[in-house]
């Protein structure tokens, strides 16, 4: 009876927690589409700071600088569907509201499982927690630089090559950006993830050298899966850096595992 007790003890907390962190995005949602930025000058200091203008919102906003920054000239955004730059703006509100609730959202969840951790083990999470979140606003501001402008002029050119003239429809041009973005993010994580497995002991610390060749392979195959194109040019911006991590991800496994057993001897 106790151990039931516990248990729906258990979910309760999940639920209250789960409860406050969607208020928190749908409520940062609703900023994002009500509100804008505006540089307001005080006393010669330019602060950026909320500012009611639900036609000029914080969603429309990022539309238009991801339109400025990443379209080819000549190319404009269309909307072919009555409602499509309506739901393209809920869906970009969306996601800022995830990333503004981001604190409340990691908080709830450091709070639930901190309980069930020994002191080390939080902060090694906390290590875990502040590498992951670099590694994959890496992978998404390389992604915005280099391989997303790049991919688009040569979608451009190649229209423009055959006498196309070009038209993006903005209902597929976000979640085209969104896309590459959260698969350039997520692909980052691979040190972190070949640390955990190590750590957890599922596979011994030469493991990653020894499937070296085998890597290569599979995360060649991953560039070309996530590429657009057949240039086999646009693979690379996505295999190169992982290829990078990974072996990066190995020396550091094998220094700091040797390093500890030195420490044991």
């Amino acid at each position: 009876m106790s151990r039931e007790r516990t248990f729906m003890e258990y979910l309760q907390d999940l639920r209250n927690r789960v409860f406050r962190i969607t208020i928190a995005v749908g409520l940062a949602t609703a900023l994002c589409m009500t509100f804008s930025v505006r540089i307001f000058n005080f006393d010669g200091y330019k602060i950026p700071l909320p500012h009611p203008d639900p036609f000029n919102n914080m969603a429309i906003q990022v539309i238009l600088a991801l339109k400025d920054n990443l379209l080819p000239q000549n190319v404009n955004l269309i909307q072919i569907t009555p409602l499509g730059a309506f739901s393209t703006q809920i869906n970009v509100a969306a996601m800022l509201g995830i990333i503004l609730a981001m604190p409340i959202i990691v908080r709830e969840l450091a709070a639930f499982i901190n309980p069930g951790l020994y002191p080390h083990e939080k902060a090694i999470v906390r290590r875990f927690t502040a590498s992951a979140i670099a590694l994959f606003a890496a992978g998404c501001l390389f992604s915005y630089y280099v391989v997303i402008p790049y991919i688009l002029d040569f979608l451009y050119r190649y229209g423009h090559s055959i006498g196309v003239s070009t038209f993006f429809d903005i209902g597929k041009f976000i979640p085209f950006v969104i896309q590459f973005l959260i698969i350039f993010g997520l692909s980052y994580q691979l040190p972190i993830v070949m640390w955990a497995f190590t750590v957890s002991g599922m596979v011994g610390y030469k493991f990653w050298r020894h499937k070296l060749k085998y890597a290569v392979i599979i995360i060649a195959i991953f560039g070309a899966l996530v590429s657009p194109d057949g240039s086999g040019v646009t693979m690379w911006f996505a295999a190169g850096p992982m290829l990078l991590l990974y072996v990066f991800g190995m020396f550091v496994i094998e220094k700091k595992v040797k390093n500890a057993l030195k420490i044991l001897k």
